[in-house]
């Protein structure tokens, strides 16, 4: 080979042994300006969860869409190039909405029905019933009180099959002003009444906060219905009273939305919530609702607070209130709720959904043979 040959292969060698060093002394200077942009980064979280804290304590709202077209256009009027403004905005458009969900995750952990919170299960107790505590309850009753007589007649079968929770309306919100709205106090004074003789414990609705100091001495357990759901007013009383409250899940309320409403109540000073799952609206037309029944392990997960499911009004049909309930205890359910009535076919609200005493007794003999023990 001949000198000349040697020397330009030498002098190759050496120009790609000079381009490998550069490119690695550049890669490290990447590696160091990626750590750098993560430091940052990081700092600017930090600063981000501290200006979340501020807003969330003066109440105001974690996405200002003026402050962010402020830094937005002062980014791309800073920009030196060689990205494009269109870009530069698209890149720190992308960091704003991940520390949006930063800020998002951190007041969702604070949330006092957060598990991260408070990571024990809340047991709510309700005279000798212990909902949450691993024994499945179950809240049975009409769904409106219409007589002494009709109450009476389901409350003692709920006595002789052993359970202590009696659910009536007292109060009935109906879609027509025209349907029968309840009796009002007349019917709390019946449930009242027939509860101290079986020695059982009343869960109504209740759907006015004027009506709930009234109504306490005849209720062990305020229900909030699901039209009532972010009825505020309403929640911020229920946090006051020294009562357990069940709240149920809204018509079309996410489960986000549905967490909130309970944190009014435990923000006003009351720990003792039962969430219930009662289905949500959607296109399906076969039941009266679509049991969301993901709802409830995604319940007992993020929150502390037990779980109860309507299947009743889930269904708005009594034929497949069996398979509804053993699906519920089986995801997870700490308590099961059922409309009864002593003859549903001339019931004067919702007579398609309820089941009569001997339905109801195969109904909870079925679910005792597969779980066990009911309370």
């Amino acid at each position: 080979m001949g000198t000349e040959r040697v020397g330009e292969l030498a002098s190759r060698e050496t120009e790609e042994q000079t381009a490998e060093r550069t490119l690695q002394a550049l890669r490290k200077e990447l590696d160091e300006i990626n750590a750098e942009i993560l430091r940052w980064l990081s700092r600017r979280a930090e600063v981000v969860l501290e200006i979340g804290r501020l807003k969330l304590r003066q109440g105001i709202n974690r996405f200002d869409p003026v402050r962010e077209k402020e830094m937005l256009d002062r980014l791309a009027a800073m920009n030196p190039g060689p990205f494009d403004d269109t870009t530069i905005r698209h890149i720190f458009k992308t960091i704003f909405a991940a520390s949006l969900q930063l800020q998002k995750k951190e007041e969702e952990a604070s949330l006092l029905v957060s598990r991260k919170r408070h990571p024990e299960d809340t047991v709510v107790e309700v005279g000798p019933v212990r909902i949450g505590a691993g024994v499945p309850a179950v809240v049975a009753g009409p769904c409106s009180v219409e007589s002494y007589e009709q109450t009476r007649a389901v409350a003692e079968a709920l006595r002789e099959e052993g359970l202590t929770l009696l659910r009536g309306g007292a109060f009935k919100p109906r879609t027509s002003p025209y349907d029968f709205q309840g009796l009002g106090f007349d019917g709390l004074k019946i449930l009242r009444e027939v509860a101290d003789e079986f020695g059982l414990k009343v869960v109504s609705e209740i759907l006015a906060p004027e009506d709930l100091e009234m109504a306490l001495p005849y209720i062990d357990v305020v229900q909030i219905g699901a039209r009532n759901m972010q009825n505020f007013a309403l929640l911020k009383a229920a946090g006051h009273i020294d009562r357990p409250v069940l709240l149920k899940r809204g018509l079309s309320a996410t489960i986000e939305e549905f967490k909130y409403a309970a944190e009014y109540i435990l923000a006003h000073g009351n720990p003792n919530v039962i969430l219930c799952e009662r289905g949500i609206r959607t296109f399906e037309r076969a039941t009266r609702n679509t049991l969301d029944i993901s709802a409830v392990p995604i319940l007992k997960a993020e929150t502390h607070l037990p779980v109860c499911v309507d299947v009743t009004h889930a269904a708005g049909r009594r034929d497949i209130l069996l398979p509804l309930a053993k699906a519920a205890l089986a995801a997870g359910a700490d308590a099961l709720m059922i409309e009864v009535h002593p003859q549903p076919e001339v019931a004067l609200s919702d007579a398609q959904q309820q089941v009569n005493i001997p339905e109801f007794r195969a109904w909870l003999g079925e679910i005792r043979r597969m779980f066990g023990a009911v309370v």
